[in-house]
């Protein structure tokens, strides 16, 4: 991808996850969440050549394997991907609120409300300035957000995608269970793949490497972190094909 000039320097894509911006109550939308969301994102802006955001849709339904008998997987991921339209609709009117340019677009039109996502007119939106919000996934089941979120990146020409979490990067186990878990600064994908850290799945992993696009994952909490990730500044973790010293 990078051989071939489509990336265009400083331009990210930065993937939230549904869950944050539930808050505490676990599901719906947190308008505090929602506002400091669109704080940062507008700082960090300032900083980039186009943000392009995909959400998740876990706050209103999580597909994948643990569904009820009654509902089958290829449906579950459908409503997954329903429950991301609508994240994509409170996030672009929260940008909007907070003087953003943002516009929204989803992997299949929805009639009257969001339009069929289109990497040219993507792309023409970053160029002018504004902040595109993806929904959808991929438009097919049985791929996450993550996967989406590397395709969209390709699609693009992002230079990074920054995802966006509760934890400060990747560590060797879970920190929230061990607090003695080593955070890494910066590994390569292989490292992740083949110690099986929980960054993205191997999907997404497998489609970073093969077109050589860094992954950076912070923590959204703190203050000003995805400012500084667009920036270049080392924040959290960096995943790249080269990698660096795990010891």
């Amino acid at each position: 991808m990078k051989e071939n000039g489509d990336v265009t320097p400083n331009r990210f894509l930065v993937k939230f996850s549904g869950e944050y911006l539930a808050g505490e109550g676990g599901a719906g939308f947190s308008a505090a969440r929602l506002t400091a969301v669109s704080r940062e994102l507008k700082r960090a802006q300032r900083s980039a050549n186009g943000v392009a955001v995909v959400v998740g849709g876990g706050n209103f339904f999580r597909g994948g394997r643990n569904l009820p008998t009654s509902i089958g997987r290829v449906t579950g991921d459908q409503i997954g991907m329903l429950a991301t339209a609508m994240n994509a609709l409170a996030l672009r009117d929260a940008f909007r609120e907070a003087g953003m340019d943002a516009e929204s677009a989803c992997a299949f039109p929805i009639g009257g409300i969001l339009d069929q996502y289109h990497p040219d007119s993507a792309r023409a939106w970053l160029d002018q300035g504004v902040v595109v919000i993806l929904a959808g996934g991929t438009g097919n089941p049985f791929f996450t957000t993550d996967t989406t979120a590397c395709l969209r990146a390709l699609e693009l020409g992002a230079h990074t995608v920054v995802k966006a979490t509760r934890v400060n990067g990747v560590f060797s186990d879970d920190p929230e269970q061990r607090p003695d878990a080593v955070r890494y600064d910066h590994i390569s994908y292989d490292f992740a793949l083949s110690n099986q850290l929980q960054v993205m799945d191997a999907t997404a992993f497998t489609l970073c490497r093969a077109n050589d696009l860094s992954v950076r994952v912070i923590d959204l909490g703190v203050d000003g972190n995805l400012e500084r990730a667009i920036k270049g500044e080392s924040v959290g973790t960096l995943v790249d094909v080269l990698g660096g010293d795990h010891d």
